[in-house]
Formats: structure tokens, sequence, C-alpha cells
């Protein structure tokens, strides 16, 4: 059996990859331990007498799956769980997420004109008295607030209408 140390480091450096990739044609090692350069390396390799082996593959499948099931809650019970509650969710960090979605609401509903700025003063001080659980819950008061302030500017038209009236009569 003729040696190809030599021939193997110069094919992986061709290569650029570990001697362990390299692939040698057993029918052809005379002819390749003839082969004491780059130069013949490149040419043999050229030929087809050595060649590159390809990369094992690592498949991802099981993965995949494990993500997937994941997706829909599996693997998540007591057992899965390293941090506290807090840890994993801070209730910080949900208030804030939370916090900033109905404050976000109430500035485009007083930019666009649907309430004043003494409602949104109101509705920014409940809000932040954590009186709304969600963006839902705000944007019905909201909706209950105005509809109330409605009828009541309704009614003191009317009474003002009234009394306009009686002062007339006198």
């Amino acid at each position: 059996m003729v040696s190809l140390r030599l021939q193997k480091r110069l094919a992986a450096n061709i290569f650029k990859c570990g001697k362990a990739k390299v692939w040698m044609d057993p029918n052809e090692t005379i002819h390749i331990s003839m082969a004491n350069s780059r130069m013949n390396m490149r040419k043999l390799i050229k030929d087809g007498f050595i060649l590159k082996r390809p990369s094992k593959l690592h498949s991802r499948l099981r993965a995949r799956e494990a993500m997937e099931a994941r997706r829909k809650g599996r693997h998540s019970g007591n057992g899965k769980r390293k941090g506290t509650k807090e840890a994993r969710s801070p209730s910080k960090l949900l208030w804030m997420r939370r916090i900033r979605v109905l404050r976000r609401l109430l500035r485009r509903y007083r930019d666009a004109g649907k309430i004043d700025s003494h409602v949104h003063r109101e509705v920014y001080m409940k809000a932040k008295g954590n009186e709304f659980k969600n963006k839902r819950v705000l944007m019905e008061y909201v909706h209950k607030l105005k509809d109330e302030r409605k009828i009541s500017r309704a009614f003191q038209d009317q009474f003002l209408a009234i009394k306009e009236k009686k002062k007339k009569k006198v």
C-alpha cells in the first residue's frame, strides 16, 4: 500500500477542508501517489480522481416537531419551568405593554378630536390607576362617557331653552 499522506494533505488544503473529507479513488492509488505538487493535485481533482466528500446533514426535523408542539403548549408544565412566574414574564413588563397600548389609544383619540383634553386627562389618570384591563374596556368607557356627556348637554340645552321661554313670558 502506497502512502498518500502528502497528497491527502495537499488535497485538503486545496479543498479548504479537513483530511477526513478528502476521498481518493482506490483504483488510482499509484497514479495519485505520483502527484507531489499542488498543480498535479489540481489536475487529479479536475479529472475526478480526488473528490471532497459532502458535509454530513444535521436534520432539524425533530427540533421543528418539538417547536411545533411547544407552540401548541406542550412540554411547558411545572417540571419544565426553571424560573419563577415573575422571572418568566415579569408583571412590570405586562403592565408596561398594557399601559402603552392604552396611552397610545388615548393619544390617537385626542389628536383625532374624538375626545377633548379634559376627558383625555380623566381617562389617562384612570388608566394609570389600573381601572382598564385592556383596550376594549377603555374604548367602551370612552364611548359611554361621550354618550353621557351628550345626554347631559341635551338636558342642559333643554333647561336653558325653557328658562329663556320663561324669561320672554315675563
